[in-house]
C-alpha cells in the first residue's frame, strides 16, 4: 500500500496453564524510491498487558522501555514541546485496544516490528477463549497464526474459528490436540487471502478465536514451580443452587425507544430461563419508584406469564432516581431472607441496568455508594450494567466492586439485547456460595483473592501465591463452600515433583510462567481494589501494583512504555487506556442518536419530532396516568461567523433561523441549569482588525467558561490553555498535552491539538474543539467550538441561548407573500404565542463542506431573534465567565 509492502506477519501464541504469551511480528519493506512512513497497527484484548515492543530498521533495534508514568513524564513533555509525541495505545471497540506506531524508512529499507503481550485466559460457559484481531490491511506473502497450548491436566476439546473464514479458508485452519498438548495454525496463501480471484483487497479482517477446555478428574488442580503456585478450582457435576434475582431497571425518559425495546427483549428471554425453584422481582426507577410485586415471587408458570405481561407494558418517563430504585431492591431482598421467604441454600443477586446518572432523590454518588454498601452488608453481589456512553461508569464499577460484583458496559448497538442476555447467562447458574480456598498462613505470602461469594457453572476460580520459602515443594489446601444440598469441604495436596512430572514437555513452556501468572493476577486485583480504596490504603495499593508492573515489565494504568524512534530520537508513549475513554466517540457527527450541540457562534439545533405526552399504565392503578415528558432531542451543528442560530424541526420539514450580533468582549450565557448547577458561558473575540467592507464584524468564541456548583468546579478554556479550579486547587494544561484526568465526579480527556472531553457527575459531557488558523492570517484568529453530549441529563429548567432549545419547539407559517426583496418571500409565523414577520432565506451548514458550506433554507426571524428566544438577546449577556 502506497509503496509499503508488509511481506510477513506472524502471530505466535504460547499458552501454558491458561496463561498466554503472545508475540506479533510484522516485517515491511519500502518498495518506493523515496522515504515513506510505515505503520504498525494492531488490536489487543483489553484484558492483556503489553510487556515488550521493539522495531528494527536496517539491523538497528529501537526498544521500548517500561517506566513509571511519572518518571516517563519528563521525556513525554519534552517530546510534546517538539510536537512529536503521540499516544500509541487507544481504546478500540468492545474487547480491544489499538496499538499504533509509525516510522519513516528510506527507499528499499526494511523494518521489523515486534510486540509482546500477556494475559490470563478466563473460563466462561465451560471453555477458555483466546481472541486475536486479524486486520493486516493488505495481502501478506507470509501470514501465519500459530498457537501452542500446554495444559498439565490434559486437553479435552480444542476449536478455532474466524469471523472472516470462508469455505475455502476453512481448510487452512489446522488443529491437533493429544494429551496435554494442542496446536493450531492458520497460514493462508496470497490467493486465499484475496476477496476475489483478481482482487488486491484482503479477506483477512475480523476476529480469530481459539476455544478449549481441560480434563477434570478432580474439582481442582494445583501447580507448584520455582517457589510459586497456582490453584485452579472448577468443580463439575454439582447440583445447581436456586437463585433469587432482583432486576432493577432504569425507565427514565432517556431509555425511551430502542434502548427500552432491547431491554424488554432481553428480559423476556431471561424470564424463559428462570427455573420454578427460582425467585425474582422487578424494580423500575425513573422520577418515581415502582415494583412489580412487593416481595420476591416464585418463578411458577403462572407468575412468569404475569411477569411477561408486566415487562411488555414497561414505559419510560421522567428523570433518574437510581438511589431509590436500588435501595428498594435491596430492601425486598433483605426482607425475603429475614422472613425466610427464600430457601436458605440459595444464591441472591441484584442486577441493575441504567443509561444515565442519578439526578432525583439522592444524587451524590458517594452517598449512594455508602448507603448501598451498608444495606447489602456483604450478603450478596451487585452487578451494574451501564447502557451506552452517558453513564458514570467509574461510579457503577466502584459500587459493584464494593459489593462483590462487577460492572459491565452494554453497547447501544443492534445486539444490545444479546449483550444483556449474555451477561445474565454468565451468572444464571450458581453452583456454590461462600467459597473459601485456605492456605497455611505461615507458608504463603502475597496470596491473591481466595474468598468468593459465588461460583458459577462453566467458570473457574484461580488463586496464586508465593511461598515464604522458595524451596518449599509441598502445599495443602483446605476448600470450603456451600452447595445446593450440602456443604462442600475437603483438603487437597500437591508437591512440586508431581508438577514437574506433568511438565516434561519443556518446549511448550515459556520460562517463569507461574510467577508471571501470579504477578498478572496480583496486579489486576490490586488495581481493582484501588478503585474502591481511599487515602493511605489507595497509596499503598498503588505503590504495590506499580512495583510489580515495573518488575515484570507490564504496561498497566500505572506505567508507560516509551518508544524511541530514529527520527531525531522522536518518542511515543504507550499507556494502558482506562474504560472512561470509551465514552468519547471516534466521530462526533457520525452518531445520530447522540445528543450534542456545537456552538462556535453558528448554532444549528436539530430537534427531533417529539410526542409531548405519553400515556403509561402502572400496574395496580385503576386508570392510566398521563406523564409529561419530552424525548431527548438530537442536535447537529456547523459553525462560522456571527451567532447564526438554525433550529430545524423535522416534523415540519423546515427550519427557523436568526442572528445575534454583539461586540467582541461580550460574554453570552449559553447554558444555565439551576438544578444540576451547570452553566456554560462564552466570550466573543473579533478579527485582528475590522473589515471595512462589512457592516457587521465577524466574531467567534475566544474563551469558554464551564462551571458546576455541585462539584465546586470552574473550567476556563482558551485556544492557548485549559485551566481547572476545583475548590482551592488549580491545575493548568496546554493544547500540546495529551491528558486523562479523573477525580470524584469529573473526567477530563485532552486529545492533543484537537479537542477535550469533560464529563461531570450529572451525566453531562462537553467536548470543546480547537480551531486553529494560519498564524500569519491577516484577519482571523484561533477560536473554540463547543459540543454538549447527553444534554438530556440536564433538567427541564435548563435555559440560555442554547439551553432553551433543548426543549421541543413548534411553529405555524401563514400568509406567505412577496417580500421587499423580490427573491425572498415574507410570511407570518406563529411561535411561542407570538406573531412574527419572517423572511424566507438561507443559512450556511458547514458540516460536509467546511470551506464553502451548504445552503439551508429557513424562515428568518428578524431583530436578534425577538419573539423566538425567551426575552431579548441582551438578557443573555453576563458580566463574567463565571
Amino acid at each position: 500500500v502506497n509503496g509499503i509492502e508488509i511481506y510477513s506477519m506472524k502471530i505466535d501464541s504460547k499458552v501454558t496453564s491458561r496463561f498466554a504469551h503472545n508475540v506479533i511480528t510484522s516485517r515491511a519493506v519500502n518498495r518506493g524510491n523515496v522515504s515513506k512512513e510505515v505503520f504498525f497497527d494492531v488490536e489487543l484484548p483489553k484484558t492483556a498487558f503489553i510487556t515488550n515492543f521493539s522495531m528494527t530498521i536496517d539491523g538497528v533495534t529501537y526498544p521500548g522501555t517500561i517506566k513509571e508514568k511519572e518518571a516517563a513524564k519528563q521525556q513525554y513533555e519534552k517530546a510534546v514541546s517538539r510536537g512529536q509525541t503521540a499516544g500509541l495505545v487507544k481504546a478500540s471497540g468492545r474487547k480491544t485496544e489499538k496499538f499504533t506506531v509509525s516510522v519513516n524508512i528510506k527507499a528499499a529499507s526494511k523494518v521489523t516490528f515486534e510486540l509482546t503481550y500477556e494475559e490470563l485466559l478466563k473460563r466462561q460457559f465451560g471453555k477458555y477463549e483466546m481472541f486475536i484481531k486479524v486486520k493486516p490491511k493488505q495481502l501478506v506473502k507470509d501470514f501465519e497464526i500459530e498457537v501452542d497450548i500446554f495444559e498439565p491436566q490434559g486437553i479435552t476439546e480444542l476449536d478455532a474459528e474466524g469471523t472472516f473464514i470462508t469455505n475455502e479458508l476453512q481448510n487452512t485452519i489446522k488443529k491437533t490436540f493429544s494429551g496435554k498438548k494442542g496446536h493450531i495454525s492458520f497460514k493462508p496463501t496470497l490467493d486465499q487471502q484475496r476477496t476475489c480471484a483478481n482482487c488486491s483487497r484482503s479477506v483477512l479482517d475480523g476476529d480469530f478465536t481459539v476455544r478449549y477446555d481441560v480434563k477434570r478428574t478432580t474439582a481442582d488442580n494445583l501447580q507448584i514451580v520455582n517457589g510459586y503456585f497456582v490453584h485452579f478450582f472448577a468443580p463439575t457435576n454439582l447440583p445447581k443452587l436456586s437463585k433469587n434475582v432482583i432486576f432493577v431497571l432504569d425507565t427514565s425518559g432517556s431509555m425511551h425507544g430502542r434502548p427500552m425495546e432491547q431491554t424488554k427483549e432481553a428480559m423476556l428471554k431471561i424470564l424463559d430461563d428462570l427455573k420454578e425453584e427460582d425467585f425474582f422481582n422487578f424494580i423500575l426507577f425513573d422520577s418515581e419508584i415502582s415494583t412489580w410485586k412487593e416481595t420476591l415471587i416464585k418463578a411458577t408458570p403462572e407468575n412468569l406469564d404475569e411477569a411477561r405481561k408486566f415487562v411488555q407494558h414497561i414505559s419510560t418517563r421522567g428523570l433518574t432516581n437510581l438511589h431509590g430504585g436500588l435501595m428498594k431492591g435491596i430492601d425486598i431482598l433483605n426482607a425475603a431472607h429475614e422472613e425466610n421467604l427464600v430457601p436458605k441454600r440459595s444464591a441472591s443477586i441484584i442486577i441493575m441496568l441504567t443509561d444515565g446518572q442519578p439526578n432525583v432523590g439522592i444524587s451524590s454518588t458517594q452517598e449512594i455508594e455508602r448507603e448501598v454498601k451498608k444495606a447489602i452488608d456483604g450478603r450478596y453481589p451487585l452487578y451494574n450494567l451501564g447502557f451506552g456512553s452517558g453513564v458514570d461508569y467509574s461510579f457503577l464499577e466502584k459500587m459493584a466492586l464494593e459489593n462483590k460484583g462487577l460492572a459491565r458496559r452494554i453497547y447501544p448497538d443492534s445486539d444490545a439485547a444479546l449483550q444483556l442476555q449474555g451477561f445474565y447467562d454468565e451468572v444464571s447458574n450458581p453452583m456454590l456460595i461462600d467459597v473459601e480456598l485456605n492456605y497455611p498462613e505461615n507458608e504463603i505470602s502475597d496470596l491473591t483473592s481466595n474468598r468468593f461469594k459465588h461460583f458459577y457453572d462453566g467458570s473457574e476460580i484461580v488463586v496464586a501465591g508465593r511461598f515464604v520459602d522458595s524451596n518449599q515443594n509441598l502445599l495443602t489446601v483446605d476448600v470450603r463452600g456451600e452447595g445446593a444440598n450440602d456443604p462442600l469441604s475437603y483438603t487437597t495436596q500437591q508437591d512440586a515433583q508431581q508438577t514437574a512430572q506433568a511438565f516434561q514437555e519443556q518446549q511448550y513452556i515459556f520460562g517463569d510462567y507461574i510467577e508471571r501468572l501470579w504477578a498478572y493476577l496480583t496486579i489486576e486485583q490490586l488495581l481493582e481494589k484501588r478503585i474502591t480504596a481511599t487515602g493511605e490504603e489507595k497509596a499503598n495499593l498503588t505503590a504495590e501494583a506499580l512495583a510489580l508492573s515495573l518488575k515484570y515489565k507490564f504496561v498497566t494504568p500505572l506505567t508507560s512504555m516509551v518508544v524511541t524512534k530514529p527520527e531525531e530520537n522522536e518518542e511515543g508513549i504507550a499507556d494502558k487506556p482506562t474504560e472512561v475513554l470509551n465514552m468519547y466517540p471516534k466521530n462526533l457527527l457520525s452518531k445520530p442518536g447522540m445528543c450534542m450541540v456545537y456552538a462556535k457562534l453558528l448554532f444549528i439545533v436539530k430537534l427531533i419530532s417529539i410526542e409531548q405526552f405519553f400515556i403509561t399504565k402502572s400496574y395496580g392503578q385503576s386508570s392510566p396516568v398521563s406523564h409529561r415528558y419530552a424525548s431527548p432531542p438530537t442536535w447537529y451543528t456547523s459553525v462560522d461567523g456571527d451567532p447564526h442560530f438554525i433550529i430545524q424541526v423535522p416534523r415540519k420539514k423546515d427550519a427557523i433561523c436568526f442572528n445575534i450580533n454583539e461586540n467582541p468582549g461580550t460574554i453570552l450565557n449559553l447554558i444555565n441549569d439551576s438544578v444540576t448547577g451547570i452553566t456554560v458561558n462564552g466570550e466573543l473575540i473579533g478579527d485582528k482588525r475590522a473589515n471595512s467592507d462589512a457592516k457587521i464584524q465577524n466574531s467567534y468564541f475566544g474563551k469558554l467558561g464551564i462551571a458546576n456548583k455541585q462539584l465546586d468546579l470552574k473550567m476556563s478554556i482558551t485556544p492557548e490553555k485549559i485551566t481547572i479550579q476545583n475548590g482551592d486547587e488549580k491545575i493548568g494544561f496546554t493544547w500540546l498535552d495529551s491528558v486523562t484526568l479523573q477525580q470524584a465526579g469529573l473526567t477530563l480527556v485532552i486529545n492533543r491539538k484537537k479537542n477535550l472531553v469533560l464529563s461531570m457527575g450529572s451525566g453531562t459531557s462537553f467536548v470543546v474543539v480547537l480551531h486553529q488558523v494560519w498564524k500569519k492570517h491577516p484577519l482571523h484568529r484561533d477560536f473554540l467550538g463547543l459540543y454538549t453530549l447527553r444534554s438530556d441529563k440536564l433538567s427541564e429548567q435548563t435555559h440560555g441561548l442554547l439551553g432553551q432549545f433543548f426543549q421541543p419547539i413548534d411553529f405555524t407559517i401563514l400568509e406567505i407573500h412577496p417580500g421587499s426583496d423580490p427573491k425572498k418571500q415574507d410570511a407570518t409565523m406563529i411561535v411561542k404565542n407570538n406573531e412574527l414577520v419572517v423572511t424566507r432565506g438561507w443559512q450556511k451548514d458547514y458540516r460536509r463542506d467546511p470551506k464553502h458550506g451548504t445552503d439551508i433554507p429557513c424562515w428568518f426571524v428578524h431583530d436578534n431573534g425577538a419573539g423566538l428566544i425567551d426575552g431579548v438577546h441582551t438578557d443573555y449577556i453576563v458580566s463574567s465567565l463565571f
